[in-house]
């Protein structure tokens, strides 16, 4: 049975949905327990714990055979200012460090671990970005930050204690059960304003948005699915996967998908951006899994609108 954290969250919720599509039954372990709707996550079992409470979080193992975790829960004392800093990095420390300790009690193989795109910030190559490019050791947001730091915690206990700890660097996810608001990117809030046929509003946003803006977007079922075929793969080559679309969408594209379904949506951009096209190298995944990515941006955009309107 595997085990999932934050199994009711967004990403959570997809992973479960893939993971029981791929016969493994699940327990998510969840501070609270609302979140992923039954289409989602079936008939997982749900577990209420606070994961910095290593004690709950063992007797969970009294109670169900955990035979592999994948750790999505929130690590990272976000959104800034939400904890004292000192504190907040320490709860986020020990959530992670307590997972470890409970795939190591209860002889778990392998652990997954929810990484981010955002570790290669500062890096200077072009794209698309491989997992074996050096990082630097400064990052410009917690988020980040904390997955470097999560990375070589994990990288130095995978080698001490045995046990199989792998690193998911997730690129920008979007889609179903989503924050409707993007401080990262726009195409969230492109797609919500359209299926509520409003203006976008992008006031939470850390850059101004423009048409030529391009991200690796991964839609959130093909997230979902690339983590499950990791953590259920008979045979892991690496300690790092980009989980990504592997490819730059642009809010052009997003807006033209848009228009297939709603002719008539208001979702403008202003040309003029930078036109960036950071994006990840998914070979290590595709090779190691036979993973390769089933929404494009057109079928994304129709089902996440489809999905929104129900």
């Amino acid at each position: 049975m595997m085990l999932v954290t934050g199994g009711l969250g967004f990403i959570g919720s997809h992973t479960t949905r893939a993971l029981l599509d791929l016969g493994e039954p699940c327990v998510l372990v969840q501070r609270r327990t609302t979140g992923g709707p039954p289409e989602f996550v079936g008939d997982a079992v749900v577990e209420q714990a606070d994961i910095i409470d290593l004690e709950a979080l063992l007797d969970i193992g009294t109670r169900h055979k955990i035979t592999g975790i994948v750790h999505l829960a929130g690590s990272v004392p976000w959104p800034p200012g939400a904890h004292e800093p000192v504190d907040g990095a320490r709860k986020a420390i020990t959530s992670l460090l307590n997972v470890l300790q409970a795939a190591r009690d209860w002889g778990v193989p392998r652990v997954g671990v929810a990484s981010t795109i955002g570790v290669y910030g500062g890096v200077s190559s072009p794209s698309p970005l491989s997992e074996d490019l050096p990082l630097p050791m400064v990052s410009g947001h917690v988020i980040p930050a904390f997955k470097k730091i999560g990375e070589l915690l994990t990288d130095h206990l995978a080698g001490a204690t045995g046990v199989e700890i792998v690193n998911y660097r997730i690129a920008a996810i979007w889609g179903p059960l989503g924050r409707a608001a993007s401080p990262f990117f726009a195409a969230p809030q492109l797609v919500h304003a359209a299926a509520q046929g409003t203006t976008p509003d992008l006031t939470s946003l850390y850059a101004p948005a423009h048409a030529e803006d391009a991200s690796d977007l991964c839609y959130a079922r093909d997230c979902g699915r690339a983590i499950a075929l990791l953590q259920l793969a008979d045979r892991l080559n690496h300690r790092t996967y980009n989980v990504a679309s592997g490819r730059a969408t642009t809010n052009a594209e997003i807006i033209a998908a848009i228009r297939q379904v709603v002719p008539d949506a208001r979702v403008d951009l202003p040309t003029g951006g930078a036109g960036e096209s950071l994006y990840l190298d998914i070979t290590r995944l595709q090779q190691d899994t036979g993973y390769h990515p089933e929404y494009d941006t057109e079928r994304a955009v129709a089902d996440y609108l489809t999905w929104l309107r129900h």
